[in-house]
């Protein structure tokens, strides 16, 4: 059952309860409330929570001492609102890459070219046999080019085939790096949190709603949050919404700050409200995902 904000009194502390029983806003609510702006998300939360501090007591987090940091209280988070990690994209196989690489028009020039000089090299035409009869001994040597004939077409096909499996195994190659220097950036890139009173970094990846998180100029937000204490933030939000203006942040205006977002000027301190699949990104590469799935479920049908 909800808490209400009055239940929880404030304070610089974490909350006694930080470990125990669940927490006082559901995840579908505070995907609801990142998903709105400017002056609508700041009466969404005046009207809902108090402010930005019933947020925080309801997530049970001090917005001075951030979270204890309790194992037990950790996954307690990570089963309530989930982990601060996107599955990446299913790679494509192999026969995937093939197929794609067959796609290119200049290799299927070159494979209609092959089977009608394949074609062609297998065909006798009727009454050619009888024609043969009557000429001269330089048909003998005709009659060897016509039966090697085959052979421009079959090494048009083999120089196709070795052209495709070089470049599906080239852009293999490149997937697999790229996603294990995706993976090892993943593990190595650490963000400021507060926890026990004490400033750290932590690997993004362990991340939970209800941190209190340090940003500053040149960040990338790893989560959702909303704004507990700013100075002249401004961030781009271009990735996300495609407007090249930078957005000035602040708890009376526009408190909302986003996943996947540049902190281009200021500092301040958000509460996380949102990591991994349930974050504004995680949301956008989810419906991405499930946009191309239909795609290829049509094409399928169109194909059967």
């Amino acid at each position: 059952m909800a808490n209400n904000p009055a239940d929880h009194p404030p304070g610089n502390s974490v909350a006694e309860g930080n470990h125990e029983g669940d927490f006082g806003v559901a995840m579908v609510d505070l995907r609801t409330l990142m998903e709105l702006r400017s002056t609508e998300a700041v009466n969404k939360i005046r009207d809902t929570y108090g402010d930005v501090q019933g947020i925080c007591r309801r997530l049970k987090t001090s917005p001075i001492e951030g979270l204890s940091g309790n194992p037990v209280d950790l996954e307690k988070r990570h089963t309530a609102y989930g982990q601060n990690f996107i599955p990446p994209k299913k790679p494509k196989t192999f026969l995937q890459l093939v197929w794609e690489a067959l796609q290119d028009v200049t290799l299927i020039i070159l494979e209609i070219a092959a089977i009608i000089s394949l074609g062609l090299s297998f065909y006798h035409p009727p009454g050619g046999d009888s024609e043969a009869c009557g000429a001269s001994s330089g048909g003998v040597e005709d009659e060897g080019e016509a039966q090697a004939g085959w052979i421009e077409g079959a090494a048009i096909l083999f120089s196709v085939i070795i052209v495709v499996l070089v470049t599906a195994f080239n852009d293999w190659s490149k997937e697999k790096q790229f996603r294990g220097l995706q993976s090892r950036i993943e593990q190595e890139q650490k963000f400021t949190v507060i926890r026990k009173g004490q400033v750290i970094q932590i690997p993004v990846a362990e991340i939970v709603v209800g941190d209190i998180a340090q940003i500053k100029y040149g960040d990338l937000l790893p989560a959702d949050g909303i704004l507990i204490q700013g100075n002249d933030l401004k961030i781009d939000e271009s990735s996300l919404t495609g407007e090249s203006d930078q957005v000035r942040k602040s708890m009376e205006k526009d408190p909302m700050l986003l996943s996947g977002t540049h902190v281009m000027e200021g500092s301040g301190r958000m509460v996380v409200s949102a990591v991994g699949l349930n974050s504004q990104t995680g949301i956008i590469f989810t419906l991405l995902g499930a946009s191309e799935n239909d795609e290829e479920k049509k094409v399928k049908k169109s194909k059967t």
